[in-house]
């Protein structure tokens, strides 16, 4: 049986003798794709995070790196970590493949081995013509591709990138996150944002922690549908009226919207929907559109942040 990429088991940490950072951290992550780990801000994600990639000790708890022990066998388990953290580590007076080359001797790759990984990662960060441009001259979007680059380097097994798309123009945030779904297809990545919508454009599964400890761990449907709204909308070309509709069992709630729109509460039965789509060919209205009503992430987000 494989070992799960990342293990987390019973992870606490704390700055102070009176405050927990976080408290009994313990989740897995298993196979390709991108993993979304969201919070607010002091809610412990970074603390998280800078444990996984051995930048920070932890005070109790166990991390596995494709079942390597992260205390015992430090050096082994960073072997299979890239981490991109929320500022690019660059060195602007180097150029791009000066950069590249110090960060595969930190990794201590085989010298063999480097010009090819250079030439690699240079092509699938789409950096290959700015390679003898001094980093300092290259654009934020550019400085981030090479950041991601420095991740890739070494061929990881486990991807961390923090705020990858912080400070980028909407055209550059397309080509990153085009370019983190293209890693995602040989590689773990886990992606650190508090941009929501950027988690429904990338990610597969979610990990939520607030107040020091997980809150939810799951796909990014089960997310957006964490909050059940048990609401409507259905659109007619003769609309009933709202007393017509609430007549209706299993009606709790009718809402006309933009005159030939309505939003029904209901009591979440599939049967009442069926009911809904029954009456309106039964009785002409000529029902054009019916779907259930999903909750933002942002709504979803608030909840489990309890704010």
């Amino acid at each position: 049986m494989e070992n799960p990429i990342v293990k987390v088991e019973h992870l606490y940490h704390r700055y102070t003798t009176t405050r927990w950072a976080i408290e009994d951290i313990d989740f897995e992550i298993n196979g390709s794709g991108v993993v979304g780990l969201l919070g607010s801000n002091g809610a412990g994600k970074s603390t998280t995070m800078n444990i996984i990639c051995g930048v920070l000790k932890q005070t109790q708890g166990k991390v596995y790196i494709d079942g390597i022990d992260t205390l015992k066998d430090p050096v082994a388990a960073r072997k299979y970590i890239g981490f991109l953290p929320q500022k690019p580590p660059l060195y602007p007076d180097l150029t791009v493949d000066e950069y590249l080359r110090f960060c595969a001797e930190i990794h201590w790759m085989a010298r063999k081995k480097i010009n090819t990984a250079i030439s690699l990662a240079e092509e699938r960060c789409g950096i290959t013509h700015v390679k003898e441009r001094l980093l300092r001259n290259l654009s934020g979007g550019y400085q981030q591709r090479v950041g991601i680059a420095q991740a890739i380097l070494h061929d990881p097994k486990f991807v961390v990138l923090d705020e990858p798309t912080n400070g980028l123009d909407p055209n550059q945030i397309l080509e990153v996150r085009q370019l983190i779904r293209n890693i995602a297809e040989e590689h773990t990545v886990m992606l650190s944002t508090h941009i929501l919508s950027e988690v429904q454009a990338t990610c597969s599964t979610i990990k939520m922690i607030e107040h020091g400890r997980v809150v939810f761990s799951g796909s990014v449907e089960e997310f957006d549908n964490y909050i059940k709204p048990n609401t409507l909308y259905a659109e007619f070309d003769v609309p009933p009226l709202p007393d017509e509709l609430m007549a209706l069992p299993g009606i709790k709630q009718v809402e006309s919207v933009s005159g030939r729109g309505a939003r029904l509460l209901y009591d979440g039965d599939r049967d009442t929907v069926k009911q809904v789509i029954r009456e309106s060919v039964a009785r002409g209205w000529e029902m054009t559109e019916i779907r259930t009503e999903k909750s933002s992430m942002e709504a979803v987000f608030a909840k489990l942040s309890g704010k």
